[in-house]
This record gives structure tokens, sequence and C-alpha cells, in this order.
């Protein structure tokens, strides 16, 4: 629609010029500033404004008006009833679109080693919204996940199991300094048990003490190994019932060391890394980081940042458009130290975006949300989503940017009032589902229903709904679904306050009104299809 008014001004002004909304909603739908174009015609702005609006008038627009160097204009009735009935005809298919552009979208990529997390969920449900709003748009958009099977913490988790199935049957057990707790640990255990054999946990793990820390000594792998696929599967559970599409990829930290070397040398050839106290440094500090990072120790094993430069090289490889990484908060003084490597390694670090996602704090009943038992200190996925469900969960992580704090009552999800905007949203949805039902008509009915003599408040209400395509724009290029969410709430509550002031059903105007709730239900619809949420039709 926004571009169909900028190629009408384009045959009066030789470009498409700035499609703005007016600060008074009696100014019309758009304004377009002209003092640009008055300048370059050597006109007076004021003058230049009227020449145009008498060039301007067309089918399209119901009024165009110059005021104070813009031209307001006012959009027709035939031209919305245009765009009403593409919303009816296309559905979910409406504001799609297809851009020359390849992104690839990291996103939870959370240790292998415990259950999904809360903390977790925030980061999975900001990737996957934008994942799908992105797409929608016409975006080519890979998701990926990066498991972190490799190194300490993988060793860490066979540990556990191992001395927990010692414990399970009776044996003694020597506890080292870390290792991971919670009852998920004891049913891996009991698992492991059926699948290894009592035998397999016979002999006791050697104690060592470094840097002043007991430390395991652990030489079974596979344990480690299929302890982690366990936990892989839970995770691919726990994403499953927050709605989160599946992946593309899966990419194993552990399959890319093999590169190493072939990294390394590159790294070598660009003059990146140099030797000190034994170990192998690279020179981040060159790009912006606080100082110089180890990327082999002295025992000659690769560090986890050399996994993560590895990773990078081989995502970089691939020779997509662009690359985003969302990670946790804690994560932020990485971000210098991974730009720095994709430099050295050649390629453009300005084509990698690193989103944040900040940690997310739960009340129960104004008290803090009771810590998993099974997790042992965290809050699980899985109950909250039991508590909520997964649309209300998803809902309030997205009315705020994801690298700002959210904390909310999880009691205030289940509340049915507009306090809840989950709730608000979907009543919207589920109140035009009822009175299409209550007409017993279809949204496909209404598109031989011509747009006629609209009021204000009809024509506002249309309008708004047709913003969508804007909207999803706007939150994909921002990296913001949550401007999504909130236009959502608007929509439902320019619905709301329509209804409530204007007969429907019985009225002389009923059809026009009907075809105009056709638009909004569809758009209410597809909104929250596009945040993961399935919209409810009867409430």
């Amino acid at each position: 629609m926004k571009k169909r008014v900028a190629d009408i001004f384009k045959e009066h002004l030789g470009e498409n010029p700035p499609i703005n909304k007016p600060k008074q909603k009696e100014f019309g739908h758009y304004a377009v500033p002209i003092f640009k174009y008055a300048k370059e015609n050597r006109q007076n702005p004021v003058e230049f404004a009227k020449n145009l609006c008498e060039k301007l008038k067309c089918e399209e627009f119901e009024s165009v008006e110059p005021l104070s160097g813009f031209v307001n204009i006012k959009l027709s009735d035939k031209f919305l009833d245009e765009f009403a009935n593409r919303v009816i005809t296309q559905k979910e298919n409406f504001a799609k679109d297809e851009k020359n552009e390849s992104i690839l979208l990291e996103y939870v990529s959370a240790n292998p080693t415990g259950p999904l997390h809360i903390g977790h969920a925030r980061g999975a449900i900001f990737g996957d919204s934008l994942a799908r709003i992105g797409r929608h748009i016409g975006y080519k958009i890979t998701t990926e996940y990066y498991v972190n099977d490799a190194g300490r913490q993988i060793i860490l988790l066979g540990v556990s199991v191992y001395l927990a199935a010692r414990e399970i049957l009776g044996l003694d057990v020597e506890w080292p300094d870390e290792y991971y707790r919670g009852e998920y640990i004891k049913d891996l255990a009991r698992e492991a048990i059926e699948e290894f054999g009592e035998d397999y946990f016979k002999k006791p793990l050697e104690i060592v003490k470094k840097d002043d820390k007991k430390e395991a000594v652990f030489d079974k792998e596979d344990l480690s190994l299929w302890a982690k696929d366990k936990m892989l599967e839970e995770i691919k559970s726990d994403l499953n019932d927050l709605n989160v599409v599946p992946f593309d990829n899966w990419v194993s930290e552990r399959s890319l060391y093999k590169y190493w070397d072939e990294v390394k040398s590159i790294l070598e050839k660009n003059g990146a890394l140099y030797e000190k106290d034994g170990k192998i440094w690279l020179k981040s500090s060159e790009f912006k980081d606080e100082k110089d990072r180890v990327v082999v120790r002295e025992n000659s094993m690769p560090t986890y940042l050399a996994g993560d430069i590895v990773y990078h090289w081989d995502k970089f490889k691939r020779g997509l458009d662009r690359y985003i990484n969302i990670w946790g908060a804690d994560h932020h003084g990485y971000i210098a130290r991974v730009k720095a490597a994709i430099k050295f390694l050649g390629f453009d670090p300005d084509k990698l975006e690193i989103l944040l996602s900040q940690m997310v704090k739960l009340l129960k009943g104004g008290e803090p949300y009771k810590m998993s038992k099974r997790a042992g200190n965290f809050i699980l996925v899985r109950d909250v989503v039991k508590d909520v469900g997964a649309d209300a969960l998803r809902f309030v992580f997205l009315t705020k940017k994801a690298d700002t704090h959210l904390e909310f009552d999880v009691d205030d999800l289940n509340k049915k009032d507009s306090s809840n905007p989950s709730y608000y949203v979907n009543y919207a949805h589920a109140r035009i589902c009822s009175i299409f039902d209550n007409a017993d008509k279809k949204y496909d009915d209404m598109l031989g229903v011509e747009l006629k003599n609209l009021s204000e408040d009809e024509k506002d209400l249309l309008f708004f709904a047709l913003q969508l395509p804007y909207v999803l724009e706007d939150a994909f290029n921002n990296r913001e679904p949550h401007r999504l969410t909130n236009y959502l709430i608007d929509l439902a509550g320019e619905f709301h306050k329509f209804y409530n002031k204007n007969k429907v059903i019985g009225s002389e105007k009923e059809d026009i009104r009907l075809k105009i709730l056709a638009v909004v239900g569809i758009i209410l619809n597809l909104g929250l299809s596009l945040l993961g949420i399935k919209a409810k039709e009867r409430m």
C-alpha cells in the first residue's frame, strides 16, 4: 500500500519520496515532505505543495492537501477495499515477499549437559520468532544449533552420571569439587546402568588435586557421549513443547576440531597468533578486545575459543550474506574476540551480528518461582510450560526487547482479563470468530462486498489492520519481534473499541463491518502465528 503511494508520487517527483505518518490522525493516512523537491525546483514549499496536489488527484486518494511543506493524503475507500480483498484472498500468505539475501541464524545452543532452563527459553523464542518473521517476508533463513559436545563440560557430565550410578548401586563415591547435580543426573544414571550394565561402574574414579581443586580422572568417553545424546533428546523435546520450529542444522563442535590445524595455519599465515608462557595466543586486542586470548593451552589442547573460531570459519565458508548469533547477555565480552578471529581468517566481521538475550526473573503469586528439584538450581522450561502453556509464555517473552531485563508473575498469564495481553489479543480473535458464527458467514463470503461510504471509525480500524507488512519489515530489520507483539496488542485494542461502539450484526452496514472484521481477524491470526502462537477461536 505504501509502495503504491510512493510510486504515484514518483511519477511527479522522479523518485520515491519518504512516506511518513502524520503527527495527528485527522491530517490523513500519510504525509510526504516536499521541502527537498521544492528547493530543487526553486519554488516556495507551500506553492510547490499546492501545485503538486493538483497533479495527484487519482482514485487511490480521497483527498490530497498541502500543509506546512507536506502533502497529506487520505486514502480512498476503493483503494482500502483493494487491499482488504487481498488480505481475505491471501490469508496466511498476506505480506509474503521475496528477498535476495541469505541468513544463517544460530540460537539457543545450550550446552547439552542439562535440561533447558527459563533463560534458554527466552533466546529460543526470540530466535524462532525472528526466523518465522524473516522467512515470511522473503529472507532465505537457515536456522542452526551449535552443539557444545567437546571439552570439559562433557567430561563432567560423564563423571556426574558415573558417580551417581555408583551411588545408586551402593558403591563408595568420592565426589570431585565440580560436578552436575539434580534429579536428572540420577535419572540418567539409572538409564546408564540399564544401558551399560552394573559391572561398567564397579571401578572407583581416581581423584587428583589440581590448582587446589579435586578433579576426577575420567576416560569413559562412551558414557559422556551417551549422556550428551540423551540430554540433546530432552532439549529437542523441550524446544518442541515451546513450539520452536525444528532447526535446519545441528552442528557438532566435536566434529569440527578435525579442522583446527587447517584453521590454525590460516591464522598463523595472517599473523594472528604468537607463543608466550607455553601457550598460543590470538592477537584479539588489535580488534577492540580488551586483551589477547589463549587458543592453545600448555598441554597443546585447543581452548573453547579455538572451537568457536573453527565454527565461525565453517560458517563463513558457506558464503551466506549475513550471519546472526543469539547469545546470552553474559557472553557480551566474547563478541570482540570472535569478531577479531573472523577478521584474521580473512572474512568480513561486519557480516556477523550478535544479538544478546537477557535473563528472566519469574515470580508466582508475588514470590520467586521455585527452582526445579529435577535440575537443582534452575527453573526448567517444561515446568513453566505446564504452568501457563507455551503460547502465553511465548507472548510475554516477546513483549519486550530481548536485551532488556524481563520480570513477570506467571499467575498473571492465567488471568482472563485485559491485564493479560496474551488473553486480550486472543479474545479479540475469538470474538471475531464468534461474530462470524452468529452471522453464519465465512471470511471468503466478504469478497463480494464493496467497501464504500466508510465512517472514520471503519476506515481507521481497516487502515490500522493493513499496516502488518510494514510492522513485519520493521520488526525483522531491527531484530525486534516485540514490535509485532505490541502492534497486535494495539490492533486488538482498536477492534475492541470499535466493536463496543459500533453494532455489527443487524446494522445497516453489517456486511461492510463484517468485511473489516474479517481483515482484522486474519491479521490477528497471521501475526500470532508468526510469533509461534496459535490464535484461539473459542474462549
